[in-house]
């Protein structure tokens, strides 16, 4: 009896510990979802957002920058303590920042990583060791900052900043509190008047493959916009840049003179020392091969500063235009590359008979470089395969130049949806960028069906491109068919069939399909493979990926 006791009493101790173990998870969750939905308040309406930015000095944006930083408890001074690599640029500075955060961690160095947008959970922003923060630090920090800033906003006209400003701040907070070694921060929009550019003193630069995107800030020609990416180009701190069109490189080059910037060009990938095919890049394609280049002289560059300090700052007469040396890299370097993962950027996701391939290209040149990746990958498999398009893009981004080159992957439908994962969602989700009415969103679908259907059209008159070689025909004879979806999952269901086991094994509500939309599924029922690009909006891909990888929600 005493020993049954003993047992009962045992038991009950570890269910009131397992209870209060819950209680602790819910208590934290709460509190984790309350500082998402706080954070989400900061997003401004669309339509307001682009008033502001058009009537706005940018000048005077990067200053309230540094008030607001300054309100939290920081100071620019401080910031000199993250020994931090700057990204700008149009394309690939998120994939160069990912193959530099990477190499640098290989080294054994504890890393900070800021970039833009999240795919799925907001705290994908702010990775340290190339894990996004843990719920509880996000939690943590976040209330920290907020409640600092919410405590002095009545002496500055109620002001708070907005997200990604607020997020950029707390970025800066982690990283200090959780002393990092080095921070690797991607600009969000332009260089010089992006709230990243508090960053006074960063060790080492980077400009990214350059074009023309988010002209409504920044400016209508590509050497308005260099001048802008520029901007983070700091007195004796060395800079690298990529290859770039010669209008760009000269801007660049006179941006450098001015800044007393010592700037280099990276040297094509295949003419560093390394024993043949022996680097190999974890992120595929090959408008990846530049960024791995610059992330090799980025990383380069800051591992010589931090091994000795004394040599870093170079002289002054070393200033202006060269060419970056094409060094061995080391097995650690070659090993960052090859190891190097960036969810959404050219990554192909197998689930039986359904392959997906995402990339979040938005830009013209962008959408170019997966077109040919899609095309390579797709050379690679075999057999009787539907080939589907899913798109979305946001924004004042010209979509006909987008869909354009994606026409001659002679897709069998044409999908469109808006960046909504689903209808049915959590009230506190991790909701991306400025909210924009459904209505608009679904406005802006229609429009691109309409547009992708002209595009379709002129291309059949034109009597269209040739198919690749090995390329295999379409199942559906007819031109693509175009079909638009409330939301990402309703999408996803169509065009899958029940074919993808794990979006399967969910279950989850969508509206069902009017009768001719299931009529023209057919092929798709009858597909032993199914091919789906996902394209147009890193916001899409995030709300594709949402359901798809459940390693990324948890």
């Amino acid at each position: 009896m005493v020993h049954f006791l003993s047992a009962w009493q045992r038991s009950s101790v570890s269910f009131f510990q397992h209870q209060n173990k819950i209680k602790t998870v819910r208590l934290l969750r709460m509190e984790y979802q309350d500082a998402v939905h706080t954070l989400n308040a900061l997003q401004s309406n669309n339509s307001v957002l682009e008033q502001e930015q058009q009537r706005s000095d940018p000048e005077m944006k990067l200053n309230a920058a540094k008030a607001f930083l300054q309100r939290s408890g920081l100071t620019v001074e401080e910031l000199d303590c993250l020994n931090a690599i700057h990204v700008a640029g149009t394309k690939g500075k998120g994939s160069t920042c990912a193959f530099t955060e990477n190499i640098l961690r290989s080294y054994g160095i504890r890393t900070g990583f800021y970039s833009s947008p999240h795919l799925v959970q907001v705290r994908e922003r702010i990775r340290i060791n190339g894990l996004p923060i843990s719920k509880e630090l996000f939690t943590k920090y976040f209330w920290q900052v907020y409640q600092q800033l919410d405590a002095t906003k009545e002496g500055h006209e109620g002001t708070m900043p907005a997200y990604f400003l607020f997020l950029t701040i707390l970025a800066f907070h982690v990283f200090l509190q959780e002393k990092v070694d080095v921070a690797v921060i991607e600009v969000g929009i332009g260089g010089a008047y992006d709230c990243t550019n508090v960053i006074r003193r960063p060790w080492v630069c980077g400009i990214s493959s350059l074009g023309i995107d988010h002209t409504n800030l920044l400016g209508d020609t590509i050497e308005e916009i260099t001048r802008q990416k520029a901007g983070i180009f700091k007195p004796g701190v060395p800079a690298f840049t990529v290859v770039q069109p010669e209008a760009s490189m000269a801007v660049l080059k006179e941006r450098a003179k001015e800044t007393e910037c010592p700037l280099s060009v990276c040297p094509d990938l295949r003419e560093y020392r390394v024993p043949a095919g022996s680097l190999r890049l974890g992120l595929s394609g090959q408008h990846q091969r530049c960024n791995a280049s610059l992330a090799l002289q980025l990383s380069s560059s800051w591992l010589r500063h931090w091994q000795q300090p004394e040599k870093h700052r170079p002289a002054a007469e070393s200033t202006g235009l060269s060419l970056a040396p094409a060094f061995q890299p080391t097995d650690l370097m070659v090993k960052g590359l090859e190891d190097t993962e960036w969810p959404g950027r050219s990554q192909i996701l197998r689930h039986g008979p359904v392959t997906y391939f995402l990339d979040g290209a938005h830009t013209t040149h962008s959408m170019l470089a997966c077109v040919r990746w899609f095309r390579e990958q797709e050379r690679i498999d075999t057999g009787s395969v539907v080939r589907v398009l899913l798109f979305n893009a946001t924004g004042e981004r010209d979509c006909a130049s987008l869909l354009k080159p994606l026409i001659d992957c002679r897709f069998d439908f044409a999908v469109f949806c808006p960046n909504i994962a689903e209808t049915i969602a959590p009230h506190y989700s991790d909701k991306h960028g400025t909210w924009t009415a459904t209505e608009t969103m679904l406005a802006r679908c229609l429009g691109n069906q309409s547009r992708w259907r002209r595009l379709s059209e002129l291309e059949e008159k034109q009597g269209g491109g040739l198919l690749l070689e090995g390329r295999l025909p379409l199942l559906v004879e007819q031109r693509t068919h175009t079909l638009v979806f409330p939301c990402i999952l309703s999408a996803l269901w169509w065009i899958t069939q029940g074919k993808d086991p794990v979006l399967a094994s969910q279950g989850k509500f969508f509206f069902p399909v009017q009768h001719s939309d299931s009529a023209k599924s057919a092929p798709l029922r009858g597909a032993t493979k199914i091919h789906i690009l996902i394209t147009g909006s890193l916001h899409l891909v995030g709300g594709v990926l949402k359901h798809l990888d459940h390693s990324l929600s948890t």
